[in-house]
């Protein structure tokens, strides 16, 4: 009985990161109209960053981190450097909505990667789902309307699955250090590595003209309520909840983004891209993994 607080704190936290992350790609899909991707991740690096930065004097011990280094350093590299690599690119060719769908295909990701790199089970109903997931992504990119505001969708959902390919491997990574690491450090690991890496974009990257204060608040939630909210949620759901289980819950992240970036964006999904959608949840469902 005593445990059943934190589990009922980890389903709350799991379901605050789902929402935030819903958020965010309505949030960069709106941030890319005023600033070069890469300034925009850098800025949301730097927020985390220094968000972490009153927590530095309780880092746990130098060597408990050695140990560790090469652990924590793919899961950075995995996410949110490379991640945020294809993420941002994918957003300015598609629609935050169907970025967002895609999402829902890390729940079977996880579960087979699992079976491939860790030697769990995988069944058939598995693979099964990832087939009909892969097939999903494909109508959905494959009905997408080309315009000024999602210029090339297909290569922008393709851009997405390898984002969540990345996604696959910092979810087992996480619950692989979970029970060396708070989940407060592995967040600010994130931020710190992140920062460092597209530090280069302020030499690189094409600045603005004038900074408009979409942009920045784009940059502002990003940063603080995504970098830092979100990931430290999930991370601390993924402490207490098997990274399945956790993993499961980025179904409710298309709707999320779905409605928020017909809200606040004007996007829509037409005809045949629901049918899409349909086969990409359906796939999710197959592995029988529920939030």
């Amino acid at each position: 009985m005593s445990k059943t607080p934190f589990h009922a704190a980890a389903l709350a936290a799991l379901l605050a990161a789902m929402l935030l992350w819903g958020g965010s790609f309505v949030a960069m899909k709106a941030a890319v109209q005023h600033l070069d991707p890469w300034l925009i991740v850098l800025g949301r690096m730097l927020l985390a960053t220094l968000a972490f930065a009153p927590l530095a004097r309780r880092m746990p011990p130098r060597p408990l981190v050695r140990a560790h280094l090469p652990g924590l350093l793919l899961m950075a590299l995995a996410e949110p450097c490379f991640y945020f690599v294809f993420e941002a690119k994918a957003l300015t060719l598609t629609q935050a909505s169907q970025a967002g769908v895609i999402t829902a295909m890390l729940p079977v990701m996880v579960v087979c990667a699992a079976g491939l790199f860790l030697g769990e089970r995988t069944s058939a109903r598995g693979w099964a789902g990832l087939a009909l997931g892969v097939a999903g992504a494909g109508m959905l990119s494959a009905f997408a309307p080309e315009d000024a505001y999602s210029p090339d969708p297909l290569l922008g959902n393709l851009l997405e699955m390898a984002a969540m390919g990345c996604a696959t491997v910092y979810t087992l990574m996480v619950k692989r250090l979970a029970p060396h690491f708070s989940p407060a450090f592995l967040t600010a690991f994130q931020a710190a590595t992140g920062t460092v890496f597209f530090l280069p974009a302020l030499w690189f990257s094409p600045w603005p003209a004038t900074f408009t204060w979409q942009g920045l608040a784009a940059m502002g939630y990003l940063g603080l309520f995504v970098s830092v909210a979100a990931y430290g949620c999930y991370n601390f759901a993924l402490s207490r909840l098997p990274a399945s289980r956790a993993a499961a819950a980025v179904n409710l992240i298309p709707a999320f983004t779905l409605v928020m970036g017909w809200l606040l964006l004007g996007e829509t999904i037409q005809g045949w891209q629901w049918a899409g959608i349909a086969l990409i949840l359906a796939g999710t469902r197959l592995t029988g993994h529920t939030p």
